[in-house]
């Protein structure tokens, strides 16, 4: 199984908090598609399997016109043996979302949208900037639904200064309501480099308070899971069945191919990164040369990457794919390391290994970091 994620680098406004790379000249998007397309050729060999899931991530996909759309369809189904059941995500914000525009995209294969809602309080989109406001959250939902997308998934965001234990409670009130099958809930972090970091540096805004994200995690989980959630990833909880494929694929450590500026790509023995500037972008491809660099990643790296992302999945790590992986001395390692964790309760043994205890998730970074061999 393989994937690929293509990453639409435009954006109508910057919110706030956000360290994603993108540019507000959505003029250049005719350009940025006509260099998508060579990179595209340039990159068919990357991938040798046939492709099952496709994600189109950003910036803002939702900005694409009908006919940039097309021409990336045609792209791909050109140069990459796509399969027939492909999952096929497109993220959009909700201030893009009307009937038409879904029920093209319907039409045009895409089969699941995921949605940036963050929250039904228009107090918070305001403080985050967000380009929408609360009634068109619930329209873009409602949309969707009656184009016939009902594989939905939508983002939420906790941990805002503006953001109450209640309305936290409310916003995942109203997903439930909607039968959203597949919600991302997100703490709010405070990136370098971000609108958000200045203003909190120059004591403009209120700093994140930490005790209060903890609160909000657990309140996240607790009720998700009470509404028959599965709590499959930190960050990400489905309905039975509706897990996302391409997301469950990095997780667990399949190939796929990143297109676009700042898009990565792993292919098991190395992983390399598109440049993050549209404009040498577009002016590499135009040469037919992909801007990227590139790491061949050593066991110890690979080892790092497999604990980091094993223990924030609901099934944790495994230790019989340590051993078959990395050898004894890593299975040795793990198992020392983990020995402390279990007496502590963060950590629980499970039938294949290893597992983050549910009260501790919220700090699985930090307990995954201690695992780490620094080479």
């Amino acid at each position: 199984m393989s994937g690929i994620y293509i990453h639409i680098p435009f954006c109508r406004k910057a919110c706030h908090y956000c360290n994603f790379h993108f540019s507000t000249q959505i003029e250049h998007i005719d350009h940025f598609v006509d260099a998508l397309l060579i990179e595209m050729h340039l990159q068919n060999d990357y991938l040798k399997d046939k492709i099952e899931t496709i994600y189109l991530g950003g910036g803002t996909p939702s900005l694409l016109s009908t006919e940039h759309l097309d021409k990336i369809l045609e792209g791909l189904h050109s140069n990459f043996n796509i399969s027939p059941q492909i999952e096929f995500t497109l993220e959009a914000n909700p201030d893009d979302i009307d009937l038409s525009k879904t029920k093209m995209w319907q039409s045009k294969g895409i089969n699941r949208l995921s949605i940036g809602i963050q929250s039904f309080q228009d107090e918070a989109l305001s403080w985050m900037n967000r380009a929408h406001n609360t009634q068109q959250a619930h329209s873009a939902i409602e949309n969707a639904k009656a184009a016939g997308i009902h594989n939905l998934s939508t983002d939420l965001i906790y941990g805002t200064p503006h953001l109450s234990d209640e309305a936290l409670l409310k916003d995942i009130e109203i997903l439930n309501q909607y039968q959203i099958p597949h919600i991302s809930c997100y703490a709010l972090t405070v990136e370098e480099k971000t609108v958000l970091h200045h203003l909190i540096q120059k004591k403009e805004i209120e700093n994140i308070d930490t005790e209060k994200q903890a609160r909000h995690f657990e309140i996240v989980v607790d009720s998700l899971i009470n509404s028959g959630f599965e709590h499959y990833e930190i960050s990400n909880f489905a309905l039975p069945g509706h897990e996302s494929k391409h997301n469950s694929s990095y997780w667990k450590g399949l190939p796929y191919l990143g297109l676009g500026p700042s898009a990565h790509s792993f292919n098991n023995k190395s992983r390399q990164w598109n440049i993050a500037n549209n404009a040498l972008y577009i002016k590499s491809l135009e040469e037919k040369i992909v801007p990227f660099e590139i790491e061949q990643l050593e066991t110890v790296t690979q080892y790092n990457e497999y604990i980091m992302i094993s223990l924030r999945l609901q099934e944790g790590l495994s230790l019989a794919e340590i051993e078959k992986r990395f050898g004894s001395a890593y299975l040795d390692h793990t198992k020392s390391i983990a020995k402390s964790f279990v007496s502590e309760g963060k950590i629980i043994a499970t039938e294949m290994g290893y597992a983050i205890e549910k009260k501790a998730r919220f700090l699985a970074d930090g307990i995954a970091s201690d695992f780490f061999i620094v080479d």
